[in-house]
């Protein structure tokens, strides 16, 4: 059974840093695609960053230069430097894990519960 545990969000002033991690269990870790996606109120779910199992990354326009994605194969965990925080960063952020094979498909893969960052200005 997967199971992706998120931690690290809270509140935080404009300009400030947090960093966000994802553990995961129950998967291949070296077989999956790792994303963070983030969902603001009243607002649909968007892709925040993902990496590959090799470590290739991408991000959202919106945190280029601003957000960095790591992961560590060896413990299964993924983690979100997010720095130079602004107010439009405030959401809900969700780790995602898909199969490489599915990689186009991050619907299809799984869902950790959700951090909140609330980002004051």
């Amino acid at each position: 059974q997967v199971q992706l545990v998120e931690s690290g969000g809270g509140l935080v002033q404009a300009g400030g840093s947090l960093r966000l991690s994802c553990a995961a269990s129950g998967i291949i870790f070296s077989d999956y695609v790792m994303g963070w996606y983030r969902q603001a109120p009243g607002k649909e779910r968007e892709l925040v960053a993902r990496i590959t199992p090799g470590g290739s990354t991408n991000y959202a326009d919106s945190v280029k230069d601003r957000f960095t994605i790591s992961r560590d194969n060896a413990q299964y965990t993924i983690y979100l430097q997010m720095n130079s925080l602004k107010p439009e960063d405030t959401a809900v952020y969700y780790c995602n894990a898909v199969q490489m094979v599915l990689h186009q498909r991050p619907d299809l893969g799984s869902w950790g519960q959700g951090t909140q960052v609330t980002v004051s200005s």
